[in-house]
């Protein structure tokens, strides 16, 4: 029953064109969106997910996850997302540490990517194998010749080179996958709405799974997240009037795969008592800055 709550949870986020997908680690994720007009087509395959000209994402259908509801609060409002987890055993991936050739990518969402070939880019993440994807004969060159050294450090061009190549991303978990056909864009403020990807590897060197804001269980990893539509932004991040619904329906979901002492403790602290614990007292900020909200005051 648990399994199939899972899945339902997983197809009614496919379903919402307002719903953010990201798969991957801290520093390093593929995100995964759609415009509620855009053509999505299903997967061709027993796979769950969508495919539109921009991105695609693939989820195994035989992977059991964990969801971990949470609210995370800050100074002018509050975050909200749904991790997906699993046991910190069960999650690893290749772990590769030097770009990679794979060979071509016969798992690839769309059957016309399926013979274009598949290249590890060697971040030694964890829970996720960062993946570029190309077809044309001079990136796969490029790449090749840069098998075998890492993506970032002094004298190493490739990285550049990829952004202005634009060759596919592919972020591979042991949950599924989100692939970006969006160009890849390096300039301020170009930050598009929909699929997309970032590296940052200043983050990528601390070598975390996940935020310290971000109160995932011991022993579980979080392998990528849900993004329910947020109640006061749009999908830039724009400020919007606050929706009712949509907090209503996120409070749904936390109180379904929430961690009960969090609720617990949100719930004391909005009724003046005290609150110890990082994740608790970002639990009342965020139930503060909904209250405000819910009172006309956001």
């Amino acid at each position: 029953m648990e399994h199939e709550a899972v899945a339902s949870l997983l197809a009614s986020a496919l379903d919402d064109p307002f719903t953010t997908w990201s798969l991957g680690s801290f520093g390093a994720a593929a995100s995964f969106l759609r415009d509620p007009d855009e053509a999505a087509m299903p997967l061709a395959d027993t796979r769950m997910g969508i495919a539109t000209e921009r991105g695609a994402i693939a989820l195994d259908p035989a992977a059991v996850c964990r969801p971990v509801a949470y609210e995370t609060g800050f100074a002018f409002g509050w975050s909200h997302a749904v991790a997906l987890c699993l046991p910190e055993e069960a999650c690893a991936m290749n772990q590769r540490s030097v770009i990679t050739e794979l060979g071509p990518d016969h798992q690839a969402a769309r059957p016309e990517d399926r013979e274009s070939i598949l290249f590890d880019l060697g971040l030694n993440l964890l829970a996720v194998d960062a993946c570029v994807r190309a077809s044309d004969t001079r990136t796969i060159a490029r790449l090749r010749s840069a098998a075998g050294g890492g993506l970032f450090g002094p004298g190493h061009a490739v990285a550049a080179e990829l952004v202005a190549a634009g060759p596919h991303r592919v972020f591979l978990t042991r949950i599924g996958r989100i692939e970006v056909f969006s160009p890849i864009r390096s300039e301020a403020g170009s930050a598009s709405v929909g699929p997309k990807t970032h590296l940052l590897p200043n983050i990528l060197r601390l070598g975390r799974t996940h935020a310290a804001t971000a109160p995932i269980p011991s022993g579980w990893v979080p392998c990528g997240a849900i993004l329910p539509p947020h109640p006061c932004r749009d999908g830039a991040g724009g400020r919007i009037s606050f929706r009712r619904d949509r907090h209503e329906a996120f409070q749904t979901l936390l109180a379904r795969w929430g961690d009960p002492d969090l609720i617990a403790a949100k719930q004391a602290a909005m009724g003046g008592e005290a609150v110890r614990g990082r994740h608790a007292r970002s639990a009342r900020r965020a139930g503060e800055a909904q209250d405000a909200c819910l009172r006309g005051e956001g």
